[in-house]
């Protein structure tokens, strides 16, 4: 169920900070996705810190959130990075809108951070077992939720394994987020793919109904032109796990992760901490100092910390998903804090 809460203690002045908490509206994903890690984490670090205190609307559809920051309405938001991209040419689930507006409103948006901590993966029931993962014509698969981000990188994932597209060679099936689990435990489908952080909560869930198998990409498969292709998509990033590491984190669960070499490969989403480009300077730079200093919170909070991708170094644009097709720009506050901190910011994400 979606509900909103409000994190953040009584409006004061911080020691370290001679400035009034600002209140920041915010919306994220449901609980126990990575986007929720974050922004609710984060929520607690600017709270402690005197900086800002967040009303985060949790459950959100991220496709109207990003929207939302870019017409002022929403303060803060996460962002799959090929959301800006859609958003910007008035296409996929912003036709509605038109590439001229759609592009005005891209250029609201302001990213404050990076993260690309949800990679890929393909997954079915052993007592339902797929024999070859390159041959999947003729199944029901679960590739994302109705729109978004989400389903475009689970077909692409399909078509990449097996060349199969949505419709023609295969059966795809989506639900609403929350609906996924109850939609792959019920049978309906013969396997899924998602993209997902470790461990991922979702595919433990999935698991408590009987053994599961786990794959990432062939690396001759990734290597292909296709490969490429995907992986240099808008909105995705290289991902990459020692495969003993990612077992671990399934350990104790009836999970099977089955890889091809000694880590387990995929495309992850790449996602931007996103905000509007009018935020005050010195807000933004609070924020993203504030985030900075976190690092260890933000890394050690979860199991799934050392694997989000975030960003607490210098900043390349390539590694971030960026500088390529998403032309998403930082914002000056934040390029201010991570260069204070002693990070090198690419030109090609200052506005």
């Amino acid at each position: 169920m979606i509900k909103s809460m409000l994190l953040g203690g009584a409006i004061a002045l911080a020691p370290a900070f001679a400035f009034a908490q600002a209140t920041l509206t915010s919306e994220t994903t449901s609980p126990g996705s990575t986007p929720h890690y974050i922004d609710t984490t984060l929520a607690a670090v600017l709270d402690s810190a005197g900086v800002a205190k967040m009303q985060i609307t949790e459950g959100a559809t991220l496709t109207n959130s990003v929207q939302a920051v870019a017409e002022g309405q929403l303060d803060m938001a996460p962002a799959a990075l090929i959301l800006p991209f859609l958003l910007s040419r008035g296409i996929g689930p912003y036709s509605g809108i038109g590439p001229e507006k759609g592009a005005e409103l891209a250029s609201n948006i302001r990213v404050l951070f990076f993260n690309a901590g949800a990679a890929q993966l393909f997954g079915h029931y052993n007592s339902n077992p797929i024999d070859d993962i390159r041959d999947l014509a003729g199944k029901r698969i679960w590739n994302g939720p109705p729109r978004g981000a989400a389903l475009t990188s689970g077909r692409a994932m399909i078509q990449l394994l097996s060349g199969e597209k949505d419709g023609e060679g295969y059966e795809g099936v989506q639900n609403p987020w929350p609906d996924t689990v109850s939609a792959i435990t019920g049978g309906g489908v013969d396997a899924w793919t998602m993209p997902e952080g470790l461990p991922s909560g979702r595919e433990i869930a999935i698991a408590a109904a009987g053994g599961i198998t786990l794959y990432d990409v062939p690396s001759d498969l990734l290597a292909s032109e296709l490969g490429q292709q995907i992986l240099g998509a808008p909105g995705h990033a290289p991902y990459s796990v020692p495969v003993e590491e990612f077992r671990a984190a399934y350990a104790g669960n009836d999970i099977t992760v089955v890889t091809d070499d000694d880590s387990f490969d995929t495309f992850a989403l790449a996602f931007g901490q996103i905000v509007t480009a009018t935020m005050e300077e010195e807000l933004a730079y609070n924020i993203t100092k504030a985030y900075l200093e976190a690092e260890d919170r933000f890394l050690t909070g979860s199991p799934r910390g050392p694997y989000l991708g975030l960003s607490f170094g210098d900043i390349d644009g390539v590694t971030q998903g960026v500088c390529g097709s998403v032309q998403v720009k930082m914002h000056e506050g934040a390029i201010r804090a991570f260069e204070e901190a002693g990070h090198t910011i690419a030109d090609c994400l200052r506005p």
